[in-house]
């Protein structure tokens, strides 16, 4: 039912169409007709003409559009490379900075090390003059001490002197009593070794280095060797 409706309308349309253009013709003249016509035609070549500017238009603007996406893709990959390049320069200047403290260290270190050996050389040079002058004393007190102490000094290895006594025992006057003596790395006397031990050695040695008075302590020792021969 609803198909017939449609199709008498279309009839109807048609029919009005025809009666319009027959009325329309016989208003108008041929010559008016054609205007009308070739006023349509250049209206549709302006159009076609405006339509394939606006075409060719469009596809510059897509080509300009993909240009301008391929800058921000380009944009946002160096925007990456930049990002990556600051972070290994903060990397690297965090690497130098450590290493300047490092060498900064180092130096310090160095530093207080050759400070530290230019002590120890003062004092090793203080020691040394110190033992030499001691050494100095003992040399020129050997003819003395021989003279009227009967007594003998020796050098023998690692820089000790001997020293051996002799008429101390009456009884046997060639009898030898003798000690040893060193200047230990502090610079002062030290007795090594005694024959016959002598239980004062350890008195005896304290006052020396207290005194510094080396005659009175060779005189002492022989004094106790003495005094241990007559047990």
């Amino acid at each position: 039912m609803s198909q017939m409706k449609t199709e008498d309308e279309l009839i109807l349309f048609e029919k009005e169409i025809k009666e319009f253009w027959t009325k329309f013709k016989s208003i108008c003249g041929s010559e008016q007709i054609n205007q009308v016509l070739g006023l349509r035609e250049s209206c549709k070549e302006s159009i076609k003409a405006l339509s394939e500017k606006w075409s060719k238009k469009l596809k510059e603007g897509d080509l300009m559009v993909d240009k301008i996406q391929e800058y921000r893709n380009e944009i946002i990959r160096q925007n990456q490379l930049t990002e990556e390049k600051q972070d290994c320069l903060t990397e690297m200047n965090s690497k130098i900075k450590d290493e300047e403290e490092q060498k900064r260290a180092l130096i310090d270190s160095i530093r207080e090390l050759k400070e530290e050996l230019t002590k120890k050389r003062e004092i090793m040079s203080a020691k040394n003059k110190a033992t030499k002058e001691k050494l100095e004393r003992l040399s020129k007190s050997k003819e003395l001490f021989e003279e009227r102490l009967g007594l003998e000094i020796r050098r023998i290895h690692d820089e000790q002197l001997q020293f051996i006594f002799r008429c101390i025992d009456h009884q046997d006057p060639d009898k030898p009593y003798m000690f040893t003596l060193c200047i230990n790395e502090q610079g002062d006397y030290e007795v090594t070794s005694s024959s016959p031990h002598l239980d004062c050695i350890t008195e005896l040695q304290v006052k020396v280095r207290e005194t510094n008075n080396f005659a009175a302590f060779v005189a002492n020792i022989r004094k106790a060797f003495t005094a241990l021969s007559y047990k």
